[in-house]
């Protein structure tokens, strides 16, 4: 809601079009909320980043999926964009094709490892092929000074499946992604659509 998601999204274009050989293209999924509801939220004006539709996935080669958590899952508009492929579902449209995920929680414990591991299940019914980016960041995948909410509880909760996707904290909405974060982000666009180049020479 904040811009964090589009943050990541930006960086992760930018990596895996640095990919020699590969076309990368931003897309946002629809708005299920009233206009009253989000100026009640104080949302920011929607991007100009067009709106994609469930057959328009079936033409990449490979995916990946950003969106802010609610309440340790992915947002509802996110999930109800989801619920329409059931059509393609059918027909297996985008099995095989390489995917990954990144999102934005409020906090540490806000849904990192939670909201991971339940948008796994959407990629897994298309037949996806999920992509980490595993620990290939090196060593910005160890820090934990650039992010003070990694003080917060139970961290170690949060440090298997998140550590392989970028990701961001929002919090109240003021804080933003961290160099380190975006640097992540980069580096799994650049991962992931290696990967897809790959097997789709491979097919």
């Amino acid at each position: 809601m904040y811009g964090h998601v589009a943050a990541l999204a930006e960086e992760i274009k930018k990596g895996a079009a640095s990919v020699e050989g590969v076309e990368a293209k931003l897309w946002q999924v629809p708005e299920t909320l009233p206009e009253e509801v989000l100026g009640k939220l104080s949302a920011p004006p929607k991007s100009d980043v067009p709106y994609i539709t469930p057959y328009e996935l079936g033409e990449a080669d490979g995916l990946i999926f950003g969106f802010p958590t609610r309440f340790g899952m992915m947002a509802a508009q996110f999930k109800a964009f989801l619920d329409s492929t059931g059509g393609l579902w059918h027909t297996q449209k985008f099995s095989g094709k390489s995917a990954g995920l990144f999102y934005s929680t409020g906090s540490q414990g806000g849904g990192q490892e939670t909201t991971a591991l339940t948008a796994i299940t959407q990629l897994v019914h298309h037949g996806m092929i999920f992509v980490p980016i595993g620990y290939t960041f090196g060593a910005g995948m160890f820090e934990t000074s650039a992010c003070p909410c990694l003080r917060h509880y139970a961290p170690r909760l949060e440090l298997s499946v998140p550590a392989a996707l970028a990701r961001t904290y929002a919090g109240d909405g003021s804080r933003q992604p961290s160099e380190l974060e975006l640097e992540q982000a980069f580096h799994q666009g650049k991962y992931i659509a290696g990967i897809a180049k790959k097997l789709k020479g491979s097919a």
